[in-house]
């Protein structure tokens, strides 16, 4: 029952996400790190609140834009790339390219960051976090 519920949860937000795609407008300069556009925040019903939240966002990434060192505490990351790759470099697992159609989770509490490396081309990714405890930060960044 669990992978239903997962599925519905993904579904949901990309079908949440998709009429603010069709109004994005992308930057012509490169930006100096991704633009962060939040498209769905709701508390989960009926999930025993082992789930209390979902966030649902856009991030768009310029050529060679990359987030900073950061955690999300309580909460795991889905990242769907839209568009372009997005480069996820996981402290103590490595680092995974994520081409267009592709799918990546990071675990709740991993220190992570997520970068755009082509120096032309933008990226963009629908990111769902599914939080435990609203009551922590949704990000935090951390010092290498």
């Amino acid at each position: 029952m669990k992978l239903v519920r997962r599925d519905f949860l993904y579904l949901s937000g990309i079908a949440a996400a998709i009429p603010a795609l069709s109004r994005i407008v992308l930057a012509q300069a490169p930006q100096a790190g991704p633009k962060l556009t939040q498209v769905l925040r709701t508390d989960l019903e009926g999930q025993g609140q082992t789930v209390q939240e979902t966030v649902v966002s856009l991030v768009e990434f310029g050529p060679g834009s990359a987030a900073p060192w950061h955690l999300h505490p309580g909460a795991q990351e889905l990242l769907y790339v839209i568009d372009g790759n997005v480069t996820i470099e996981v402290e103590g697992r490595g680092t995974t390219v994520i081409k267009t159609g592709e799918i990546g989770t990071i675990p709740a509490e991993f220190v992570h960051l997520a970068r755009n490396e082509s120096a032309s081309a933008s990226a963009k990714a629908l990111v769902v976090h599914s939080r435990s405890a609203k009551d922590k930060p949704l990000v935090t960044v951390v010092k290498k």
